[in-house]
């Protein structure tokens, strides 16, 4: 299948360095439309493998990896339209990581964006198959992309098998489930495999599309680790005590009894740890765009809307605030959950 022609998120290249909460929920927009047209319809309501494909990918959420991926892309000056198709391929992963993990036999969640789990509506069986197909869906999307050359192409397929596999995904709910021993270094071994990695590939996939220098390669995944240091331990915060379902869209008081940073450490050091990790990210995402500071301030403050609800003490990017993409965060900065 090729991919349309046509410029990134339909925006020119003038306006790429003013973007504004219209051009994310625009993008956002985009990356579902496609989703939908990906995972068409195909055997009416009796096809539950579709349907369950379908709920997983098209429930309601923030799109935060496809996003950001979208955005370092044209950040790094890349307006290829296979950027959508490559950003849609990452979100299918991310939902058939989220299908699995609900399982009753993994973290057994009957909630996930405040819907039923896709276990709970259409079985352990055909959620089971649906996440495999999905799976495989994402690698035939990227496989099939010709606006891009083949070695990019091979690049990108490599590192998304790599963070699905028994070093990324896979390995990271694992070590969440039967982890044994929990030292620190393991704590944060887990967190970036379980939330690091997704984020990882996103802007690696952006940096390879763009054909970004490997300084900026790695100071992107940098900051993607960081990010999904911090997301894993704010995440940790609203499992706790007291969190409404109503209010995070999943089931709370599932990680008690795992390690946590908030479980080993104690709230007050998991904040200390949220608040270094979040300067780390600001740190690293600023070395990789600091070649182009009107996008950076851009990207910032799409990263600044998910952090602006949850643990008050940490902040990311506390100059500038909630101030860009505030209303369109849960769509975005409204809305306190993860994924």
């Amino acid at each position: 299948m090729t991919t349309q022609t046509r410029r990134l998120g339909g925006f020119d290249k003038e306006k790429r360095v003013a973007a504004a909460p219209d051009e994310l929920a625009a993008l956002r927009h985009e990356i579902e439309q496609r989703i939908e047209f990906l995972l068409a319809e195909g055997g009416g309501q009796a096809d539950l493998l579709t349907l369950a494909m379908r709920a997983g990918a098209l429930s309601s959420g923030k799109r935060m990896r496809p996003l950001l991926m979208m955005l370092v892309a044209r950040d790094l000056g890349c307006a290829s339209p296979a950027v959508l198709d490559v950003a849609c391929a990452v979100e299918l992963v991310h939902a058939a990581s989220l299908m699995l993990d609900d399982m009753p036999c993994m973290d057994n969640a009957l909630l996930r964006r405040g819907k039923p789990a896709i276990h709970v509506q259409y079985g352990e069986d055909v959620t089971i198959l649906a996440a495999v197909a999905l799976l495989s869906r994402a690698f035939a999307i990227l496989a099939a992309i010709q606006d891009i050359d083949p070695l990019t192409r091979t690049r990108l397929v490599t590192r998304l098998a790599e963070t699905v596999g028994a070093q990324g995904l896979v390995r990271g709910q694992f070590m969440d489930l039967r982890g044994g021993a929990h030292s620190e270094a393991e704590i944060a071994a887990t967190n970036d495999l379980k939330t690091g990695v997704l984020l990882g590939v996103a802007v690696d996939m952006a940096a390879i599309l763009a054909q970004a220098e490997d300084g900026v390669g790695q100071a992107l995944r940098a900051f993607a680790l960081a990010a999904g240091q911090a997301f894993q331990i704010r995440d940790d915060f609203q499992d706790g005590p007291g969190n409404d379902s109503a209010i995070t869209g999943k089931d709370t008081g599932k990680d008690a009894g795992k390690a946590t940073f908030v479980n080993a450490l104690g709230m007050d050091e998991a904040r200390r740890r949220l608040a270094a990790h979040l300067h780390e990210a600001d740190r690293h995402l600023g070395a990789a765009l600091k070649g182009a500071p009107a996008c950076e301030h851009r990207t910032r403050r799409f990263v600044c809307a998910l952090f602006a609800h949850g643990v008050p003490e940490a902040r990311f990017a506390p100059e500038i605030g909630a101030l860009a993409y505030a209303d369109t965060s849960a769509g975005a900065a409204h809305d306190a959950r993860v994924n």
